[in-house]
């Protein structure tokens, strides 16, 4: 997959063009992109998307700014595993934030992203405080020379699928339902850096994975299976948190230890998919009680994969 960061060069040939912030990258995302990827083969175009960065709720209010499902890379990697060829990441600044909605659709996508088909989700609004929407949009195709299609929303058991669902169910530990709404168990990507060895003193050796979600969507002991090792998953127990117990962390820290494994992967780039909360990250007394509790955890995954 090409990217381009902001919007100095054209895309390089007519494209069929998704626009959203797609966090997580979840079920109605990917009907979405589903839809962009067939019209695309149909119609001869390049499938592309345009995408923000950072998220436009970061840059209008940090502080009250939700946790991110996905940092770039990630939904970058999902992209290209939805067939998107050519992806804009745009840089979400004052400048774009003032752009009217007219020249959005002009300068961007008519001009620079060359759209010949533009579909958008059924909640789409862009330009200077929220000034454009479907009607607006459709209306410019046809000044401009591109079509325009909206995606409905996709319900899963009676439920939206929105990036804030998906965020609920994580938050509140209920890993089958954030599945079902994004479409796979939810996962988090980094690569595995020297610690402080305090698991390995333990007993229980981690791969220690400094992730980029500075306030990520969960915490706490899970089941989990770790991808990116040459001999396939592995499955495991993780803690993602501050480490109440130990040294308190200023940031989150993602601590995987794998079942039955011993090799040393200092340096790989894991993929965590997180498949069954154990238990919140708490306070331990002493180190002996956290040691206990870690063995505990160690047996809950493993019946937890057994069955």
């Amino acid at each position: 997959m090409l990217v381009f960061r902001g919007f100095s060069r054209p895309a390089p040939r007519a494209t069929a063009l998704a626009i959203g912030n797609f966090d997580g990258v979840h079920r109605g995302h990917r009907a979405l992109l589903e839809r962009l990827r067939a019209t695309a083969e149909s119609e001869g175009l390049l499938p592309a998307v345009l995408t923000f960065e950072p998220h436009p709720r970061e840059f209008f209010s940090p502080s009250a700014a939700p946790a991110r499902l996905s940092v770039l890379r990630e939904k970058l990697e999902m992209f290209a595993g939805e067939g998107v060829a050519f992806c804009c990441v745009a840089r979400f600044d004052a400048a774009l934030a003032a752009l009217a909605a007219e020249d959005f659709i002009a300068g961007i996508v008519a001009g620079c992203l060359k759209a010949g088909y533009l579909v958008v989700g059924d909640d789409f609004r862009f330009g200077a405080g929220r000034e454009g929407g479907f009607a607006l949009l459709r209306a410019a195709g046809e000044r401009h020379g591109f079509r325009v299609e909206r995606v409905r929303s996709v319900t899963v058991d009676g439920e939206r699928v929105s990036s804030s669902a998906a965020r609920a169910a994580l938050a509140a530990g209920e890993m089958r339902r954030a599945a079902r709404l994004l479409g796979h168990p939810y996962a988090i990507d980094g690569r595995v850096a020297h610690g402080d060895k305090l698991a390995r003193d333990l007993g229980f050796a981690t791969a220690n994975i400094h992730i980029k979600h500075g306030n990520p969507p969960l915490s706490g002991v899970f089941a989990v299976e770790a991808r990116g090792l040459a001999d396939g998953p592995r499955r495991g127990i993780a803690n993602l948190g501050v480490r109440p117990s130990a040294r308190r962390l200023a940031r989150p820290l993602l601590e995987v230890h794998l079942l039955d494994f011993h090799a040393d992967i200092y340096g790989a780039h894991l993929s965590v998919s997180f498949e069954h909360k154990l238990r919140d990250e708490t306070h331990f007394p002493s180190l002996a009680a956290l040691r206990s509790q870690i063995a505990r955890d160690i047996e809950s995954a493993r019946q937890y994969f057994k069955h």
